[in-house]
């Protein structure tokens, strides 16, 4: 007999999570906070390849630092999150991880080589994927937790209007990787320059439910949520504290205090925290968790609904506005 069965436990679950975001999101800082969150003794391993940039932050988070130069070749990375698990590395970062795609010597610059020695497209690409495809075998095979910041573009696309019109429709953010890289991921979120460290839920992101707690809407990611996630990988039951509970459940409660009045009428306590068990419960809980995120992100909210959902939300639209006002004034935090 060549298998054998027990029954299913969670214990040492593997973590891949991924920080997109464009220069000045707040990639690196979130990644070494998570990370310290998960490995507190400093059990953390940082493979640069952004010329020392990580070295930055070695006066504020402790961890072992590798300098990686080109090529950055799939098994290059391999060969690092190796050599820092042998170094007993809990956690490895990888900012940033989007040079194994375009960076100098990745499988673009590759394929372009082969290219130019004369291999024909597509076939100037099935030895760049293959060792992009065993470098993600070998992710998934690793025993410690990895930390990925990628590089993100805000693409658009050139569409025809009414009348023939040419018109520029932006497509939002989009992770500098090869395109199946983010679907292996425990999580992924999307950072904006425009608040650093918060995770945009309304933008590109994966986040299963059991970890959605973890990553309270509005709020930077934190060690907090690094200890959370470790503490679930490793077996144990990680319900939602009270603080997550209430960072989740509520529009505006728990902003800091600021020289800004809250908004007229509304300090939080309009927005229960009681679980939602109706159609107009689970809608209106996710309309206050984008409120959370400010005026930009509620508009797009509410024009992505369907005319059904916003005659449910109208009674609400008003204090909806106000919590993502006060979002504005106070940064969402």
């Amino acid at each position: 007999m060549t298998f054998t069965f027990a029954p299913a436990r969670r214990e040492q679950v593997g973590l891949l999570i991924a920080l997109a975001g464009a220069s000045g999101s707040g990639k690196t800082f979130s990644a070494l906070r998570l990370a310290r969150g998960m490995s507190p003794e400093g059990k953390i391993a940082f493979i640069d390849t952004e010329a020392r940039r990580g070295l930055h932050y070695a006066d504020r988070f402790q961890f072992l630092h590798a300098d990686m130069r080109p090529p950055f070749r799939p098994e290059r990375f391999i060969e690092g999150i190796r050599a820092a698990e042998a170094a007993g590395a809990e956690v490895v970062i990888i900012d940033s991880a989007s040079h194994e795609y375009d960076g100098e010597g990745g499988i673009m610059d590759w394929a372009d080589e082969l290219a130019e020695k004369g291999v024909k497209s597509p076939g100037n690409w099935k030895e760049p994927k293959l060792a992009h495809k065993k470098m993600m075998n070998a992710l998934l095979q690793c025993r410690a937790s990895l930390i990925f910041c990628l590089r993100a573009d805000e693409k658009i696309e050139i569409v025809r209007g009414e009348n023939g019109r040419t018109l520029v429709r932006p497509l939002g953010w989009v992770p500098i990787c090869e395109k199946r890289f983010m679907y292996e991921m425990t999580a992924s979120f999307t950072l904006t320059p425009e608040r650093p460290g918060i995770p945009q839920f309304d933008l590109p992101h994966k986040l299963q439910d059991q970890h959605r707690h973890m990553f309270p809407a509005g709020k930077p990611i934190s060690e907090e949520a690094g200890r959370m996630l470790a503490e679930w990988a490793r077996g144990a039951d990680v319900p939602p504290t009270a603080a997550a509970s209430r960072s989740s459940h509520a529009a505006v409660t728990d902003a800091p205090v600021s020289s800004s009045p809250p908004p007229e009428g509304g300090t939080g306590a309009d927005f229960p925290g009681d679980q939602p068990a109706t159609e107009v419960d689970k809608l209106l809980e996710e309309a206050r968790q984008v409120a959370m995120s400010g005026t930009v992100q509620l508009r797009a909210f509410w024009k992505a609904l369907d005319e059904r959902r916003r005659k449910l939300l109208e009674p609400h639209v008003q204090k909806l506005k106000e919590a993502a006002a006060y979002a504005d004034q106070t940064g969402g935090a």
